[in-house]
């Protein structure tokens, strides 16, 4: 992820908003590598934040990324929809998540379920480019045009805030970013 530009795009995209909008009780669906919140926790390393993946390899890495950051994490093995917390999150992360879920709306009103009131969601969504195509013969994953994730997350309980380009290397032919508010 790293080599191929995710991790710097995603610390770019995060490093649009301000560091508060990231949240005291930051929690990542799907963290994989843990990419995105070690992107988080350049730009906001205190506070807290929670690793949600049912790789227990990936989880493993996503932890180890972020302790060389000094940032320690709660991890939870699990998939989105087993997953339950005893408190809310003020911040979400999830980053080409919902392209592997059955019900892509199913999945962000899970995440919204687990958000505080007026928490920030931060999504990162796989968008129709011919690269995708590739990247679908290993993930088999779907993208999605921006009109179609805000209707999912206005479905879901998000109200979108901002859309983000990626400006340069795969992610910017692959991805694209929402930012979200809890209503």
């Amino acid at each position: 992820m790293r080599l191929l530009g995710y991790f710097d795009a995603y610390l770019g995209f995060l490093s649009t908003g301000s560091a508060a909008s990231l949240g005291d009780n930051g929690l990542d669906v799907g963290c994989g590598t843990g990419a995105f919140a070690e992107a988080r926790a350049v730009i906001r390393p205190e506070g807290r934040v929670t690793l949600v993946e049912p790789s227990g390899k990936m989880l493993d890495q996503a932890e180890r990324a972020l302790a060389k950051r000094g940032v320690a994490a709660d991890t939870a093995r699990s998939r989105l929809e087993d997953y339950q917390s005893a408190e809310p999150f003020d911040c979400v992360l999830a980053a080409h998540v919902l392209e592997h879920c059955e019900d892509p709306t199913d999945a962000l009103r899970r995440m919204r379920r687990l958000a505080a009131p007026a928490a920030k969601l931060w999504l990162v969504v796989s968008k129709p480019h011919w690269c995708n195509a590739i990247i679908w013969f290993q993930w088999r994953h779907r993208s999605f045009r921006p009109r179609r994730v805000a209707q999912m997350l206005e479905v879901a309980g998000w109200q979108l805030e901002a859309e983000h380009s990626f400006p340069t290397g795969p992610p910017s032919r692959t991805s694209r970013g929402y930012l979200a508010r809890a209503v």
